[in-house]
């Protein structure tokens, strides 16, 4: 038997998703069972191929929803789960009993221990380590900015290689690793090692040219990266170093997309005057209430830099 397993790739969310997914699937119904793993992005007119859908069990986590009868078992938490209403509108009809979704909680990770424990009595206390930090990185619950950006902590370095290496082999082999061993381990194997040092040298890199590029006024930090080649960074850099800042917007391009980022200060005490997801909704994208993303199509930078100057423009309260 196969079990195909799509997730939210680099993302240590959607990497523990998928990791306590496998476990708690494998050790409850498919123990003999064959697990691989595609990671999914946000992509500008994204819809979904059945041919993804290859295993015996197909699986979803972390990641949109897919009206396919082949898919298995899906568990999500962002608010811009559907891609269309019809897709929502499915889901709530069909009420399948192995497809699960609550906006509600900060990790999947989280949500799918939950479920497995509450819906099919099934516990992992090794995997506890795994469950508390991805509800740490994807909630944004990280004790202060230093502690995210300075990347001292095994879960900490785990997250910059899964979002920071190019390709997905690595993410798979972390993956496999999550199931069984914590997290100092797999911070400190020879192949994640090999990749965490030259990422942590761009880090420290990116940080100094976020330093340079940015501006901050009324509360926001903006910054455009498309000149600078890079494809991501630590979303917590503004934050370290306008602390003070309430929202980030960011421009950057891959070879996929042009991105438009946007986010807020976990640090900010009080509730938000915005929802993010909600404005990235608006063109396109999604995501939480208090972090959201746009993808447009590779090459569009006067568009992206367009919206993210129209949202800049309202997080500022022009």
């Amino acid at each position: 038997m196969r079990v195909r397993v799509l997730y939210h790739d680099h993302c240590f969310d959607g990497a523990a998703s998928a990791a306590f997914f496998s476990r708690f699937v494998r050790d409850r119904f498919y123990p003999s069972a064959d697990f691989a793993y595609a990671g999914m992005m946000h992509t500008p007119s994204q819809t979904w191929d059945e041919a993804v859908f290859d295993g015996d069990v197909n699986a979803i986590v972390d990641f949109k929803y897919a009206p396919s009868d082949r898919l298995t078992w899906w568990f999500d938490h962002h608010q811009s789960a559907f891609l269309k209403p019809e897709d929502a509108e499915q889901f709530r009809t069909a009420q399948k009993p192995w497809h699960f979704f609550d906006p509600d909680f900060r990790s999947c990770t989280k949500f799918i221990a939950k479920i497995a424990a509450e819906k099919f009595g099934y516990d992992a206390p090794d995997l506890k380590e795994l469950v508390e930090w991805a509800d740490i990185v994807d909630g944004a619950q990280y004790r202060d900015a230093q502690e995210a950006v300075e990347i001292a902590l095994p879960a900490t370095k785990l997250v910059l290689v899964i979002e920071g290496a190019k390709g997905s082999d690595i993410v798979h082999h972390i993956i496999r690793l999550m199931q069984r061993e914590r997290l100092e381990a797999i911070a400190n194997d020879g192949k994640v090692q090999q990749l965490f040092r030259p990422l942590y040298e761009q880090h420290l890199k990116t940080k100094e040219l976020i330093k340079q590029v940015c501006r901050y006024d009324r509360g926001v930090v903006f910054f455009d990266l498309v000149d600078h080649g890079l494809e991501g960074y630590n979303k917590f850099i503004p934050y370290y170093l306008y602390p003070e800042s309430v929202y980030t917007v960011s421009v950057l391009i891959a070879s996929f997309r042009t991105k438009i980022s946007v986010g807020s200060n976990p640090w900010v005490h009080g509730e938000l005057k915005h929802n993010l997801a909600s404005i990235c909704e608006r063109y396109g994208g999604g995501g939480h209430p208090r972090v959201g993303a746009i993808s447009l199509p590779p090459g569009a930078v006067d568009e992206a830099r367009r919206v993210a100057a129209e949202i800049v423009a309202e997080l500022r309260g022009q």
